[in-house]
């Protein structure tokens, strides 16, 4: 079953159990993809809805910020369960040994020296580890290790 028709059927069962907080997220998930679906004239695979799962997670957090810093703990309650169900879509996590060999991996296949080198090492581990790592903490390896 896809990830698409994993979220159709948690939907489903959300309606049944009449969870509207769970029902909720699960919806604007939806919506999500089929606006990327409507924007661009395709049928989201597994990869474009990770993406999309990911891109509504990085919201969610930086929400949670910004709520918090106002004092807005039942929003910031509200935002965290989202954040709970998305995280439930991606992927098991790499571990940090995992990232690093990966990020050596790429900066040796690319052949990189320097920080100049980083764009390609970027596009080369990007794809490798889409979903299962945080782009920004495999950012700062792979600029940590080319400098």
């Amino acid at each position: 079953m896809g990830l698409k028709d994993r979220i159709t059927e948690d939907m489903k069962a959300a309606m049944r159990a009449k969870d509207s907080a769970r029902l909720s997220a699960i919806r604007l998930l939806q919506a999500a993809i089929k606006q990327k679906e409507v924007d661009e004239r395709i049928v989201a695979d597994d990869a474009a809805v990770l993406g999309i799962v990911e891109k509504l997670i990085k919201q969610r957090k930086d929400s949670i910020e910004q709520f918090g810093k106002a004092g807005r703990q039942d929003l910031v309650d509200k935002e965290q369960a989202e954040l709970d169900l998305l995280n439930g879509y991606l992927p098991q996590q790499m571990s940090d040994a995992e990232l690093a060999a990966a990020v050596d991996a790429a900066i040796a296949e690319s052949g990189a020296g320097g920080p100049q080198g980083m764009g390609k090492v970027m596009a080369l581990l990007k794809p490798r580890i889409a979903g299962r790592a945080d782009m920004g903490k495999a950012s700062a390896l792979v600029k940590q290790k080319l400098s």
